[in-house]
């Protein structure tokens, strides 16, 4: 059974030597693995493993040793490992698949054979009793038989790993079925030994048949990106190659209603193409030539002409695919305790079993036949099936659903951090604002003109990719005026840039910036006055005279804002705070519109990490939300870091603990909720395996269970658990 679904980073996979293992379906496999390889390899450090794909990989560093001695170590724990061939890998796991659900098919067939005969030879009256009288009743040898045949095939996949087991005084769970198999047999209750060979047999093909759902959850994302394109080449001719082939720079085509294969810019055509499989934003998207477009994003209508940026091993699709699988290796805090638990449950479970078996009849003159009984009862319903399935499938599953949502979760880790957020530090541009301010006022503070004022700030910012800068060149371009780069230009964090444009040394930045260079009595108190009531950002240009001009910039409040911050106070997010390099007025004019606790302006980078530590140090969880870049080291000081309006940006999806693959501030709230949904469907799991597993021990322990109850309890609760835990697969947007 799983504990854990996998511990192995993209890193881990590139070097060294991998196996794929065949039996390798939980953390105790992982255990195994560890003690028996761990010695011989030089440490378990040399090792890692994949859970969720049966790959193990023994790093590079390892003592010496040959791939024979180790397949050879580990058919020593009842495991089957070969060299790991991917192309074959999904094939291997159908296989594994099928043939647990051959051997448990077979099993259950010949256990209703039994019944059958046995209702043929006694009538229904004799049915009743085989339950009833726990089957004790002598048996006709074709009955026995067909129970028997039942017995070796439910056992016959954990018969190995249980006597590897046995062997190293290692008990797991695969132990205390097969003990519980064999005690009913040598007490002659063949029915009941089959049935509860049947049950985990199919306990251990459900197990596989969840993992494997959610794994083709994260896996459908693969299929998003078709395997084929269209190239155009110089010549004007075409042909199709596979995606993988096409190396940047070349230029493929799409047609109205096809996948885009890669990453790339559209070099012609325009098309609304639909971005929901990466933004989880169904609307579409209009791109034209310039805009930039991701694999396994859908073009609705038109042709595009598209010229690929990078290979098909690093679009943004195939970095979420990563992630998303490296995610196993970040398991959640409840995740640890329950594979903790379990190793500990397991044992104590024996030991209370060989006690209920002994105690009564050596100290109380019980029946050494019942209360074996009743020993065997117990190990049936000891077995920690469901509680070991319930957190890591639960955990599987909401990482591919959040990441259809255009929530990209880097761990389980970090799946239980955003329901617990009692503060939250917002950037304000382009997170609470939308991040493309506009110049709606210019002013002239001596004897040039607009159009000198905007065509010398352009000549600063020409190279310059923040928001600030877009917008004068882009008011710059649509007056027509030519943006001639300045020389030497030089960026002063936190306060703006400096140049030299036609010999004079020119700087643009914020008032702040004026006023430490000496020049704060030539900015009109009473026009500043008036754009940060107003919510908009100065940016003065001057020269070694003294200022030159002002741009007023304004940038749009995001129109849900508002209810989104109102949302967070809700949900129990007690203090929101923005946080910004922008004047005070400006950005508390903004905070008071949208409904924000508290203001820290005109920050520095240092200054933000500085305003996240003193969060840190009064509030349990805080998260900080950015641009994923300048934001880097404010977000990664706070308990957690999300990257807000990911897509496009690498350096945001690698950086973060979460990436927002779009820039609705809305998810924040979406993902506080499944946060939420999720530890409450892990606490029901847990909460429903351990409930019904002290009712049976109680029970047991007073001689009041009987087998088929616990049969039914265990399996009922493990097919609980699977089907609470794959509901997670169909996210709440």
């Amino acid at each position: 059974m799983c504990g854990d679904l996998g511990s192995l980073s993209t890193a881990e996979l590139e070097t060294g030597r991998s196996f794929r293992v065949s039996g390798l379906d939980c953390a105790e496999e992982v255990a195994i693995l560890n003690k028996v390889l761990g010695p011989t390899l030089g440490g378990t450090e040399h090792l890692s493993f994949d859970v969720i794909n049966g790959r193990m990989v023994v790093a590079d560093g390892a003592s010496s040793i040959t791939s024979d001695k180790i397949i050879k170590l580990v058919a020593t724990t009842g495991m089957q490992a070969s060299a790991w061939n991917a192309d074959s890998a999904k094939a291997d796991q159908a296989t594994h698949l099928r043939r647990q659900g051959l051997f448990a098919a077979l099993s259950g067939g010949f256990w209703a054979l039994g019944f059958l005969y046995h209702i043929y030879e006694t009538g229904l009256g004799g049915a009743v009793r085989l339950f009833s009288g726990h089957g004790q009743n002598p048996m006709p040898l074709p009955e026995s038989a067909l129970f028997l045949a039942g017995i070796v095939f439910g056992v016959w996949l954990v018969a190995p790993k249980a006597w590897a087991s046995a062997r190293r005084l290692s008990p797991d769970m695969n132990l205390l079925m097969v003990i519980a198999v064999a005690g009913a047999l040598g007490l002659g209750v063949y029915f009941e030994a089959a049935t509860v060979a049947f049950f985990f047999s199919l306990s251990l093909y459900l197990e596989s048949w969840s993992v494997g759902r959610a794994r083709n959850a994260v896996a459908a994302l693969l299929d998003l990106a078709p395997p084929t394109v269209r190239v155009l080449h110089e010549d004007g001719t075409e042909n199709d190659m596979r995606a993988a082939e096409v190396q940047p720079g070349a230029v493929f085509i799409v047609r109205g209603g096809d996948r885009i294969a890669l990453d790339g810019e559209v070099v012609s055509g325009i098309g609304g193409v639909d971005q929901a499989p990466i933004t989880g934003e169904s609307a579409l998207v209009v791109k034209e030539p310039g805009d930039e477009v991701f694999a396994g994003t859908i073009n609705g209508e038109g042709t595009l002409h598209i010229r690929a940026t990078k290979p098909a091993s690093d679009t943004m699709l195939s970095k979420i695919i990563r992630m998303v699988e490296d995610a196993h290796s970040r398991r959640a805090e409840v995740e640890q305790w329950v594979a903790k638990f379990a190793r500990i449950y397991t044992p104590g479970v024996l030991l209370l079993d060989i006690a209920i078996a002994i105690v009564p009849p050596l100290f109380f003159g019980g029946v050494w036949a019942y209360w074996f009984y009743n020993a065997l009862v117990l190990l049936v319903i000891g077995c920690p099936c469901a509680l070991v399935i319930s957190t890591p499938v639960s955990i599987v599953a909401a990482l591919a659903s959040s990441a259809r949502q255009g929530v990209l979760i880097k761990g389980g880790a970090y799946i239980e951090v955003p329901g617990k957020i009692t503060a939250l530090a917002l950037d304000k541009t382009g997170t609470i604002t939308e991040g493309a301010p506009e110049i709606s006022d210019i002013v002239a503070l001596k004897d040039m003109n607009e159009a000198d004022l905007l065509a010398a700030a352009a000549a600063l910012e020409t190279r310059s990719s923040h928001p600030l800068a877009r917008a004068i060149l882009t008011r710059a371009k649509g007056e027509g005026i030519e943006a001639v780069p300045a020389t030497d230009t030089k960026t002063v964090p936190g306060r703006g840039i400096e140049g030299i444009k036609d010999g004079r040394k020119l700087w643009l930045g914020s008032d702040r910036f004026a006023a430490e260079k000496g020049f704060a009595q030539d900015i009109p108190a009473k026009t500043r006055d008036r754009m940060e009531a107003a919510g908009s950002t100065l940016v003065v240009l001057g020269d070694e005279t003294g200022a030159l001009g002002m741009f007023e910039l304004r940038d749009k409040i995001r129109a849900n804002a508002k209810d989104v911050v109102a949302r967070l106070h809700a949900q129990g997010v007690k203090t929101v705070v923005m946080l910004t390099g922008d004047n005070e007025r400006t950005a508390r004019a903004v905070a008071a519109e949208v409904g924000i606790d508290e203001v820290r302006a005109e920050l520095l980078p240092d200054d933000k990490v500085a305003a996240v530590e003193e969060l840190v140090a009064t509030h349990d969880f805080v998260a900080m939300v950015g641009d994923g870049v300048n934001d880097a080291p404010a977000m990664a000081r706070a308990h957690m870091g999300i990257a807000m309006g990911a897509i496009g940006s690498d350096a945001a999806v690698e950086t973060a603990d979460i990436a927002l693959m779009t820039d609705d501030i809305g998810k924040l709230s979406w993902l506080i909720d499944h946060s939420r949904r999720t530890m409450r469907i892990i606490h029901q799991n847990i909460g429903f395996s351990l409930g019904i597993k002290a009712i049976f021990v109680a029970l047991t322990a007073v001689g009041m269970a009987t087998m088929w109850g616990a049969i039914a309890a265990d399996v009922g609760v493990s097919l609980l658990v699977v089907a609470n835990a794959l509901r997670l697969l169909r996210a709440r947007s």
